[in-house]
C-alpha cells in the first residue's frame, strides 16, 4: 500500500557552493556571521551594504569578498546562485525576496521564514560528516539546543572515519559485486572493533582489520536476518531503544495496521516500507504470504524487520513467522514490546493485579474462531482474577453475556480502552452487564482492549486519560 508523503516545509539538502556566486545584502553583525559561514563553503561572495562592520572591511581588503557600498537594486540578484537578505529594513528584505522569486534564485531572509526559500540550519561539523538541524525557522534557539544534545554524542574523529571509507570504497566495489553484499560488509565492519580503532586514530590496525574482513567475506554466502520487533500499544515513544535502533538500520520493514505514522518515521528514508496489516472485517494479506516475504527478503541478503503492534509474541502470530524462519534456517531475533494489556491499563490507571482482589491475569483473544468465540467460559468466570480481552470489540456483547451466564456476577466491574496510549485514548467504565451498551453509546471503534475484574474499581483518578462514560 502506497503511503501519502508527509508534508515538509523544507526539504533538507546539502548544497555545494564552492566557487558559486553568492550575494549578501546587509553589513551588520548578522551579515558578518553569514559571510563567515559562506566562506567555509568556499563560496564567491559579493556584499552590498550602505555601511558595514569592520570585519567585512577586512574580508574585502583581503579579497575574500567583493564589497559594494550602496543601496540594493532589484537587478542586483541577477547571476547569483544564492542570496542572503540581512538588512534592518523590512521593505528592502521583501524586495530582495521578490526579486529572487522572479528569477527562481534561492534566498534566505534572516529571522523571517516567510521570506525564505532556503534556511540555515544549526550545524554540527565533523567534515566531511555534516549534521544540520532545523526548526523550520520557528526557533533557532531550540535548534541550537538540539545541536548541543547531538554534538555531545558524536565522536570528534567521525570525519576521519568517512575519509577512510571513501578511500577504500573502490576496493570493496571491485571485490563485492552486489549492493546488498557491500552494505552487509560495511555494516559488519562498522559495528565491530574496526570503528573503535578508527575513532582512536589507530589507522594501521583499522586497515589490517579492513583487509582481513575483505579477504574472508564470501558474497555468495550472504544471508540476511529478520528482527521481529514489538512496537508497543500505540504511543511511538513506548518502543524499546533496541527496537528503535534496529528500525533505523533495516533494509525493508513489514508493518501492521496498528503502527502509528510517527513510528514509521524511525525507519531510515531509503528503506522499503511494506504494509501487511489486517483490519476488522478486512483480512488483508494472508499470513502464509507474509511468512514467504520474510524468507525471500532475508535470502536476498537484506536486514528485514517485521514490526508488530504490542508484543510480537502475544496474539501477534509471531510464532507462525518464527516457525517459517526456523524451517528455512533464517537467523532471527525477537525484540519484545509493551503489550496492549500493560500499556493500555497503565495509561488508563487500572492496576492489572491487586493483592486484595486479583492474584492472576489472563490474556484472552476475543477474535472469533469458526464463527464463535471459542473460550473456556467456566474458567474465565471465576473470581479473584483479571481478564484482559484483545480484539473483543466486535463480540463484546456475546463475551459479557457468556461470562455472566457462566457464573460471574453481572455487577463485576469492566472497562474498555479505545486506542490505548494514544492522545485520543478513551476509557469507558461499566460492568459486564452494561459495558457493551456503554461502548456503543460512546462510539468506540477500536482498536480496543477490555479489562474485566474488581481491579477496574481501583482505577486512579489521576490517570493519563480524561474520558469516562
Amino acid at each position: 500500500m502506497l503511503e501519502a508523503p508527509k508534508f515538509m516545509e523544507y526539504l533538507p539538502l546539502f548544497i555545494n557552493l564552492k566557487n558559486r556566486n553568492c550575494l549578501v545584502v546587509g553589513g551588520g553583525d548578522v551579515a558578518t556571521r553569514k559571510i563567515e559561514l559562506l566562506l567555509t563553503a568556499s563560496a564567491k561572495i559579493t556584499v552590498i551594504a550602505k555601511s558595514n562592520s569592520v570585519a567585512i572591511d577586512e574580508f574585502s581588503n583581503s579579497n575574500q569578498v567583493t564589497l559594494k557600498k550602496r543601496e540594493f537594486r532589484k537587478d542586483d540578484v541577477d547571476s547569483y546562485y544564492f542570496v542572503v537578505a540581512c538588512t534592518n529594513d523590512k521593505k528592502v528584505n521583501q524586495n530582495i525576496f521578490r526579486a529572487c522569486e522572479d528569477k527562481t534564485i534561492l534566498v534566505n531572509t534572516v529571522d523571517n521564514p516567510e521570506l525564505c526559500t532556503a534556511i540555515f540550519p544549526a550545524i554540527i561539523d565533523r567534515s566531511p560528516v555534516i549534521v544540520g538541524i532545523s526548526s523550520g525557522g520557528r526557533s533557532p534557539t531550540l535548534a541550537r539546543i538540539i545541536k548541543h544534545w547531538i554534538e555531545q554524542r558524536l565522536p570528534s574523529r567521525l570525519g576521519g572515519v568517512a575519509e577512510f571509507i571513501r578511500e577504500r570504497r573502490g576496493k570493496v566495489q571491485d571485490s563485492i559485486s552486489s549492493i546488498a553484499g557491500r552494505q552487509n560488509f560495511w555494516s559488519e565492519l562498522l559495528n565491530g572493533i574496526f570503528l573503535e580503532k578508527l575513532l582512536r586514530n589507530k589507522i594501521e590496525s583499522a586497515d589490517d582489520i579492513f583487509h582481513r574482513q575483505l579477504e574472508v567475506f564470501e558474497e555468495e554466502k550472504i544471508l540476511g536476518e529478520v528482527f521481529l520487533i514489538g512496537a508497543g500499544p500505540g504511543d511511538p515513544e513506548l518502543i524499546t531503544l533496541k527496537g528503535a535502533r534496529l528500525l533505523n538500520s533495516a533494509d525493508i520493514v513489514f508493518y501492521d495496521n496498528l503502527i502509528d505514522q510517527k513510528m514509521l518515521e524511525l525507519i531510515r528514508r531509503d528503506a522499503d516500507k511494506v504494509y501487511v496489516g489486517k483490519k476488522r472485517k478486512f483480512p488483508g494479506i494472508r499470513q502464509e504470504a507474509i511468512n514467504k516475504l520474510l524468507v525471500e527478503n532475508a535470502r536476498a541478503g537484506k536486514r528485514v524487520v517485521r514490526l508488530k503492534g504490542g508484543d510480537p509474541l502475544i496474539f501477534g502470530r509471531a510464532g507462525e513467522e518464527l516457525e517459517a524462519l526456523s524451517k528455512e534456517n533464517i537467523p532471527f531475533e525477537v525484540i519484545p514490546g509493551i503489550t496492549a494489556a500493560s500499556g493500555g491499563a497503565s495509561y488508563a490507571g487500572i492496576p492489572l493485579t491487586h493483592r486484595d482482589v486479583s492474584q492472576s491475569v489472563r490474556f484472552i483473544t476475543g477474535h472469533r474462531v469458526y464463527d464463535h468465540v471459542n473460550l473456556n467460559w467456566p474458567e474465565l468466570a471465576k473470581d479473584n482474577q483479571t481478564l484482559v480481552i484483545y480484539m473483543g470489540l466486535a463480540w463484546i456483547k456475546e463475551i459479557m453475556e457468556q461470562l455472566a451466564r457462566n457464573g460471574l456476577d453481572p455487577k463485576t466491574p469492566a472497562a474498555i480502552i479505545d486506542k490505548a496510549t494514544m492522545p485520543e485514548q478513551k476509557v469507558v467504565i461499566g460492568t459486564i452487564a452494561n459495558l457493551a451498551q456503554k461502548a456503543k453509546s460512546a462510539l468506540i471503534n477500536g482498536p480496543t482492549i477490555i479489562i474485566v475484574g474488581i481491579v477496574v474499581d481501583y482505577r486512579s483518578e489521576g490517570s493519563k486519560d480524561s474520558s469516562q462514560a
